[in-house]
């Protein structure tokens, strides 16, 4: 007997930005699987086992996922934002390729809006034109490929999106990672801080990059750097469609 796994997107943190057919989905679900945080987010009811973990072991929470799916289960992995943006859609697969008979599951991915498009949306229209997303935490990837991927967008003139960009254990990080963007963008690129998007905490703040600091950010902050066209209309920041 044979269950499913969908993977869903919570969304960046108001509930209402939930889409309808991840609520069906956990309306449907019989088990819950994901971060801590994530899964205190999922109403518990009669019928649902909720399945919290630690940040860090994400294949071993995909693989719970199929295990449970396996015995006939209706599993349900959350992330926040999107699942397939930096977060456990990418996990699922990769534990998936490791089984004998991948095919044997069903497999849904559920889209979620990003914490970089919340926060874009917030603040007005920064990722306007071409654009990347970059995770400058190094637990996945070495600093340097941090570094060498930061360069090339700057220089590619791209606007940019950072997750992750600084925490307790790499504080130090950051700070390097403003370093390169004024060496390559130079002092008057507008560089945003959107923290804890969509919740009561939210705060927003856009400068120079000559103004920014890195105790400016944290792991609950988007950090948006425009391209050399993106500037303020009135409260709001937007990069125009066509370049120069």
């Amino acid at each position: 007997m044979s269950g499913c796994v969908a993977v869903a997107g919570l969304g960046p943190g108001d509930d209402r930005l939930v889409t309808d057919e991840v609520r069906a989905a956990l309306a449907d679900a019989t088990d819950v699987v994901g971060y801590l945080p994530y899964v205190a987010r999922v109403a518990p009811r009669e019928g649902l086992i909720l399945h919290p973990s630690d940040n860090r072991v994400e294949l071993d929470r995909a693989n719970l996922a199929l295990d449970i799916a396996a015995e006939g289960g209706r599993v349900v992995i959350v992330s926040s934002g999107d699942p397939g943006v930096f977060a456990m859609a990418s996990a699922l697969f990769e534990a998936l390729e490791r089984r004998s008979d991948p095919d044997a599951f069903e497999i849904r991915v559920l889209p979620g809006i990003t914490a970089m498009l919340a926060a874009a949306a917030r603040l007005g229209a920064p990722l306007g034109h071409d654009f990347c997303a970059i995770n400058l935490s190094d637990n996945l990837k070495p600093w340097d490929l941090v570094e060498h991927r930061l360069k090339l967008a700057a220089q590619a003139g791209f606007a940019m999106a950072f997750y992750n960009p600084r925490s307790k254990s790499r504080p130090h990080q950051f700070a390097r990672a403003l370093d390169i963007l004024r060496q390559e963008c130079g002092p008057d690129r507008l560089i945003s801080f959107a923290r804890a998007v969509t919740t009561p905490e939210e705060r927003l703040e856009t400068m120079t990059l000559a103004e920014a600091m890195p105790e400016m950010a944290d792991m609950r902050t988007m950090v948006l750097v425009g391209n050399a066209d993106t500037r303020r209309v009135g409260q709001f920041v937007y990069t125009p469609r066509s370049a120069r």
